[in-house]
């Protein structure tokens, strides 16, 4: 069953409601390391109750319409599939704790080729369920890497935000935890790739690797540290492309460059030298 442009672009999504508490809060920035230097004065709002804050990133686990590429009236080989790039817009900052909805749907559907497989772009709004107030918009590049040559609209692929050639502005360091993904995982995302080492193995990892998402939220992390004094009132827009996988206990060196009012970044795993996202982009204020 191959990919149906209409079909996909179509296709209605169930909305997703969820309540969370400050329990989720708290887990959730502790699977993306917060807290791992407990006498932090900075972090510890973060995952502790007296006068608790939501990281933004927090908001790619909420209203999540979970692994829908693998229901086979979409006609994806998902097994092919990857989380090729991410953007999140704030509207507000998260609250502590909350009840949000969202509905996703799918915004287009680029017919790379056969050989070179296909992009699909989805968004989602999560919205406070008692005042409707838009709280975040995210969307979401995927990579079907099986599904080229569909017969759908070959227009042109998203282009990257450019990385400047100079030497970054700033660089910050953030250790990862080596049971980070078991952590992570706990905030919805159960993918046994994160957990169990023999089906890393089989998908050609030498270990379980760190969710994407939760490097996205290191990269957050970094870029409330080092631009937005830990404020996350502060933080607008980040959008990134994945580009390789992070070994749980390898640290995260961010490099950011600060292009007027807005922010160009990238990530590296310190341990192997090599960029986990690439062509990152923010907003702050």
């Amino acid at each position: 069953m191959a990919i149906s442009y209409e079909k996909l672009l179509n296709r209605k999504f169930e909305r997703i409601d969820q309540k969370y508490t400050e329990k989720d809060t708290i887990l959730y920035a502790l699977g993306v390391g917060m807290g791992i230097d407990p006498l932090d004065r900075n972090c510890l709002p973060f995952v502790y109750e007296d006068g608790l804050k939501a990281l933004p990133s927090m908001a790619v686990v909420m209203a999540y319409p979970g692994f829908w590429a693998k229901e086979p009236d979409t006609g994806i080989d998902w097994v092919k599939i990857l989380h090729a790039g991410q953007e999140l817009v704030m509207h507000k900052p998260l609250p502590a704790s909350g009840h949000v909805y969202a509905t996703t749907r799918v915004t287009d559907v680029i017919d790379k080729g056969e050989s070179k497989g296909a992009l699909i772009l989805s968004e989602r709004t999560v919205r406070d369920a008692d005042t409707d107030e838009a709280l975040c918009t995210l969307s979401m590049t995927t990579m079907a890497r099986g599904d080229g040559g569909f017969g759908g609209p070959g227009a042109q692929s998203p282009k990257p935000d450019p990385i400047p050639e100079r030497e970054p502005d700033v660089l910050c360091e953030l250790p990862t935890l080596p049971q980070q993904a078991l952590i992570y995982r706990l905030s919805g995302d159960y993918n046994p790739l994160h957990a169990d080492p023999e089906v890393a193995i089989n998908a050609g990892f030498k270990a379980p690797i760190l969710h994407g998402l939760c490097t996205f939220g290191v990269a957050c992390h970094a870029l409330l540290k080092t631009l937005c004094d830990y404020d996350p009132a502060r933080f607008h827009k980040m959008r990134v492309r994945f580009s390789a996988p992070v070994y749980p206990g390898e640290t995260i060196r961010t490099e950011i460059w600060r292009e007027g009012d807005s922010v160009a970044f990238r990530c590296r795993s310190v341990e192997r030298d090599l960029v986990v996202i690439n062509n990152g982009y923010a907003e702050v204020s």
